[in-house]
């Protein structure tokens, strides 16, 4: 079974830095793309990174670019999924998940097309 399961949230203060984990296990790597999400309260969960093995590409969205960075690194059987988070801002407050789909990004779609989803993690960008 795919599993996924996010770590590293926290309450940091703004301008600040945090770095999330999701620990990725049941599907190879390389047939996937992994990507985080968000939801912050009262809004709609987002898009916010995602990367690829399958053309090793990495995407983000507008208000994430230059403070945000998404990377991957396999072991064994288990691929980690980070996500490190600088010069944070109030407006980054928000369950951050982590998400796998096996194929592409189907970004037309607010989900982006995801097949499986983890629990979250919350992070809280206090001013």
């Amino acid at each position: 079974d795919v599993q996924l399961v996010e770590s590293g949230g926290g309450v940091v203060q703004a301008g600040g830095s945090l770095r999330l984990s999701c620990a990725a296990s049941g599907f190879e790597f390389h047939d996937y793309v992994i990507a985080w999400f968000r939801q912050a309260p009262g809004k709609a969960r987002e898009g916010v990174a995602s990367i690829s093995n399958v053309d090793e590409s990495t995407r983000y969205i507008d208000s994430v670019k230059g403070r945000f960075t998404i990377s991957s690194s396999s072991r064994s059987s288990k691929t980690t999924v980070y996500l490190v988070m600088d010069s944070l801002k109030s407006e980054d407050t928000a369950v951050y998940y982590c998400s796998a789909l096996h194929g592409k990004l189907l970004l037309y779609r607010s989900d982006w097309g995801m097949d499986y989803w983890g629990k979250g993690t919350l992070v809280t960008v206090s001013s």
